[in-house]
Parts: C-alpha cells; sequence; structure tokens
C-alpha cells in the first residue's frame, strides 16, 4: 500500500528548514562584543570603550599594534605623555623588581604599545566629574612621525 503525496506536509517542512538555515545563518553573521566596536586598524583595544559607563577615577587604556606612538586629550585638556621606557631616577633602566614612580601625566609603555591615564592628585584631570566625557587619543606611526598623525574620538560616561 503507497502512500498518498501531502503537499501541506512538504510545504511545512521545507519552510521549516528554511527557517532553520535562516536561524543558522543569522547567528554566524552575527557581530557581538568586542568584535561589534569600532576601532581604526591601528587600536587592538581601548577602555572605556565609546558609551561606556566608568567611576570617576577609571583608567583610560589604549592598546595600539605595533609601531604606534599616541597623546591623549580628554575634555579637550591635552595630557603629557610620559614614556616608561624614560622613567628611573638615574636616567638609567630601573633594577628588576624594583619600583617606578609613575608621574601624574599619561604614560606610553613602549614595550606593550598601551597608552594609559589614570586621574589621580596632581594630574591635570584628578577624576572625572559626572556626566559625559570625551576622549581624543591622536595616532602615528613611530617612523613617520607626529606629522602624519590621526585622531579617533570617543565618549564615556561617568556617575
Amino acid at each position: 500500500m503507497a502512500r498518498r503525496f501531502d503537499r501541506a506536509r512538504l510545504l511545512a517542512s521545507v519552510g521549516i528548514a528554511f527557517g532553520l538555515v535562516l536561524v543558522v545563518f543569522g547567528f554566524r553573521a552575527a557581530v557581538t562584543g568586542d568584535d561589534a566596536r569600532r576601532f581604526p586598524d591601528a587600536i587592538e583595544r581601548m577602555s572605556p570603550a565609546d558609551g561606556d559607563r566608568v567611576l570617576r577615577q577609571a583608567q583610560i587604556i589604549i592598546d595600539f599594534v605595533v609601531g604606534y606612538e599616541a597623546t591623549l586629550t580628554i575634555d579637550g585638556i591635552a595630557l603629557p605623555v610620559t614614556r616608561l621606557d624614560e622613567l628611573s631616577a638615574s636616567g638609567g633602566a630601573p633594577e628588576p623588581g624594583a619600583q617606578v614612580e609613575l608621574p601624574p601625566t599619561a604614560v606610553y609603555d613602549p614595550g606593550n604599545h598601551v597608552l594609559s591615564f589614570q586621574p589621580q592628585i596632581g594630574a591635570l584631570i584628578e577624576e572625572f566629574s559626572q556626566g559625559e566625557h570625551t576622549a581624543v587619543v591622536t595616532y602615528w606611526k613611530t617612523l613617520d612621525g607626529p606629522e602624519k598623525s590621526r585622531t579617533f574620538q570617543w565618549r564615556f560616561i561617568t556617575d
């Protein structure tokens, strides 16, 4: 005894299969988390990112790919930058395990290609006031120099 062909079941099966294909495609095409954030190619990651909410003493960190240097401006205040490799009391490299006193400036670590700023007493910005803040990083390839710099601007909010 042969079964009769049921068009309704065939159409329902094709519809379900098509829906499952769309769901799988949607999951594979979705971009979330850090991948969804748009940075210039020279920046690997940054914190806080655009639109993030942070505390008043939050540290600003911009992690560059190899071969870049930068300066940082927050709310129109250009922060002086101290290179970590130039920090030491005697002018030479610090002894292994020795403590290095960080100045109240933005600090560039050329070994890790990271520019950071921590609000603190004595810095141009001692803490972030409540509200929205605008940060601008000016960056350039070390070989090209600051004459060929580019900028990236983002905002973060302090509660």
